[in-house]
């Protein structure tokens, strides 16, 4: 998305002071004439999409590994890694976080890997905000 900013050049715009010495309309070689008016152009960046990961429920995964994962991988406290799991337990998932997408989905591999590597079939998923 770009940005337009334009400033006035006070010397020879129109309704302005003369260009010159001689006055205004000498038209040779006077500086001030072939000046215009000065824009900047500034960009500004797009802030990129955010995406939540949500963990689901399932009724094989102890409630303590699932607030370790909380803990280790979306680096909640106890309490509120105990609050959020009790949350996914009952309504079946909740958000661990709201993150870019490379991070959300480097997130949702994280809880795959250390469940899998625990025996668990906790899931995980990434979702737009």
């Amino acid at each position: 998305m770009l940005v337009a900013e334009s400033s006035y050049v006070r010397a020879g715009g129109p309704g302005g002071p003369p260009s010159g010495p001689e006055g205004p309309g000498d038209g040779v070689g006077s500086p001030l004439q072939d000046r215009g008016t000065a824009t900047k152009t500034r960009e500004r960046v797009a802030r990129p999409p955010r995406f939540k990961v949500i963990l689901f429920n399932d009724d094989y995964t102890p409630m303590e590994f699932v607030v370790g994962v909380l803990e280790k991988i979306f680096r909640k406290s106890p309490a509120e890694a105990t609050a959020l799991m009790l949350q996914i337990h009952r309504s079946g998932m909740g958000i661990g976080g709201v993150y870019v997408l490379e991070i959300a989905e480097t997130k949702v591999a994280a809880v795959h890997h250390a469940a899998e590597g625990s025996g668990f079939p906790l899931r995980a998923g990434v979702e737009r905000e």
